[in-house]
C-alpha cells in the first residue's frame, strides 16, 4: 500500500484536474449515480481521492463522509469543501484503508461509493476485505457504486501503445497479463500497480459479498476510442452535448463494456457478508 500512498501523494491536486481535463468518466458516472441514489441520507465516499464526487453529492444536499488512504488527498478534499462552502455537509474526513474501515459503524450509510480502491488491491483477499467492509457499513437494501478496471481495455492500451505500458510491450507479457489481471508498470513513478477484471467476473464477485447487481456501466465506453482532435471536431459542429448524451445512452450496452477503461457497478446490499 505504500506505493499507492506515494503515488497519490505526488499526484495530489492533479487527480481533481484529471476529471476536469478528461470529464467523460465523471459525467457518465454522476449521471448514473444520481439516477440510483436515494432521495436523501448519509453517503460514504470510500477511497474518494480529493473528493470530486463527494463535493457533487454534498452540493446535492446529502450528508457525506469522505475517506481515503492518502493523507494528502484528504487534506485537499477538506480544503476544497471549505473553498466551495460545503463543509457543513461533511460528517467526517478520514484517513482509512478500504480493507479496514475503522470507526465506521455497521449499516450506517444509505449509499456507499468505492470508485478507486478496488483496482489498486492486487491481492484477492484484500479485494474481498474491501467489499466486505463496504457491505458492513452500508444499510440493508442500500445502494453501492463500485469502480472496476477492464482487463480487455488494458490489453487494447498495451497493443496500441506498447512502450507506454511496459512491460506489456511484448505479446508474451500481454498474455501473462490476460491470465493474471495484475499489472505493474516497469517505469518508476508511473501508474501504481493495479488489478483489472474480466467483465464476466464482476457480478459473481459482488454477489459473493452480499450484493445484487442493479446495473453495470461503461464509464468511458466507446468514448475511449475518440481522440482529442475528434472531440474538437464534434465541438466545432455544435454536437458536443449530443455526443455526451449518446455516450450516456450506450454506457450500459453489454457490447461496449469491455472497451471501457473504467466500469461502474451499481448494486444493492441484500445480505450481511464478511470475507
Amino acid at each position: 500500500m505504500n506505493k499507492v500512498v506515494d503515488y497519490y501523494t505526488s499526484f495530489g491536486d492533479r487527480e481533481w484536474r484529471r476529471l476536469d481535463r478528461e470529464p467523460l468518466e465523471f459525467i457518465i458516472n454522476m449521471h448514473y449515480i444520481r439516477q440510483y441514489l436515494p432521495a436523501s441520507g448519509r453517503i460514504l465516499d470510500n477511497g474518494a481521492g480529493p473528493g470530486k464526487y463527494t463535493m457533487e453529492l454534498a452540493r446535492s444536499g446529502y450528508q457525506v463522509t469522505l475517506s481515503d488512504l492518502t493523507d494528502k488527498m484528504v487534506e485537499i478534499a477538506r480544503t476544497k469543501s471549505n473553498e466551495l462552502g460545503l463543509q457543513d455537509q461533511f460528517e467526517n474526513f478520514l484517513v482509512l484503508n478500504a480493507t479496514e474501515l475503522r470507526g465506521l459503524s455497521d449499516e450506517y450509510f444509505d449509499a456507499s461509493l468505492m470508485l478507486g480502491p478496488l483496482y489498486h488491491l492486487q491481492n484477492e483477499i484484500d479485494r474481498s476485505r474491501a467489499v466486505a467492509e463496504l457491505n458492513r457499513v452500508t444499510k440493508r437494501n442500500g445502494t453501492v457504486f463500485v469502480a472496476f478496471r477492464s482487463r480487455i481495455n488494458q490489453v487494447i492500451n498495451s497493443l496500441v501503445s506498447p512502450e507506454v505500458w511496459r512491460p506489456n510491450n511484448t505479446i508474451d507479457e500481454i498474455n501473462r497479463f490476460i491470465q493474471s489481471g495484475n499489472f505493474n508498470h516497469s517505469d518508476e513513478g508511473r501508474f501504481t500497480g493495479a488489478y483489472f477484471y474480466n467483465i464476466e467476473d464482476i457480478n459473481p464477485f459482488m454477489e459473493e459479498h452480499g450484493f445484487e447487481c442493479i446495473d453495470l456501466i461503461g464509464s468511458t465506453n466507446i468514448g475511449t476510442a475518440i481522440q482529442p482532435e475528434q472531440w474538437e471536431y464534434w465541438k466545432s459542429k455544435g454536437d458536443y452535448h449530443k455526443l455526451i448524451e449518446l455516450l450516456i445512452r450506450v454506457a450500459r450496452e453489454p457490447s461496449v463494456l469491455g472497451m471501457s477503461s473504467h466500469l461502474l457497478y451499481v448494486g444493492r446490499k441484500i445480505n450481511n457478508r464478511g470475507i
